[in-house]
């Protein structure tokens, strides 16, 4: 099993299919290709596992991971998802400041990432210094149609230790 296929089993467990929010592995790789984006994993046990090194440390499975974007001095958390049942035990938080820690080494100040309305990672993000910043009025459709907003969220990475 590959780094993108443990990123599409934590997706097909984390992600719900009535919003949509999972993304194919076409538009992984894709972004993978470009080269300004980055990801990392999460090993059962907690450990942070950086790209390609799944297979070398004997994870049949991962508890979640991250994918970011670099541009400039800003890092957009595009993908973050935890397998359910690691949920509530702390994977969130050591995953994102993996993620604040890598930003900072690519020179970024800021992190952003942007979340449909009421999802319930936003508890998680509030608590990990992220503030909104911003709405775009029903950016999301769910599957049956009905619309929901987008919430920009930012954190400053400037001053971090």
């Amino acid at each position: 099993m590959d780094d993108i296929d443990h990123l599409m089993s934590v997706m097909e467990d984390a992600f719900d299919p009535a919003f949509g929010e999972a993304w194919t592995r076409r538009q992984i790789e894709d972004a993978l290709v470009i080269g300004n984006c980055h990801y990392l994993l999460i090993a059962p046990e907690g450990r942070i596992i950086l790209p390609g090194a799944a297979e070398r440390h004997d994870c049949p499975e991962i508890a979640g991971f991250a994918l970011s974007r670099q541009g400039y001095d800003e890092e957009e958390l595009l993908l973050f998802a935890v397998r359910s049942k690691y949920r509530r035990l702390g994977y969130g938080r050591r995953m994102l400041d993996a993620v604040f820690s890598q930003a900072r080494k690519h020179g970024s100040k800021r992190m952003l990432l942007e979340m449909r309305e009421g999802n319930p990672a936003g508890l998680l993000y509030v608590s990990c210094g992220f503030e909104a910043i911003g709405e775009r009025r029903d950016y999301y459709r769910t599957r049956d149609g009905n619309r929901l907003n987008g919430i920009t969220f930012a954190r400053e990475l400037e001053g971090d230790s």
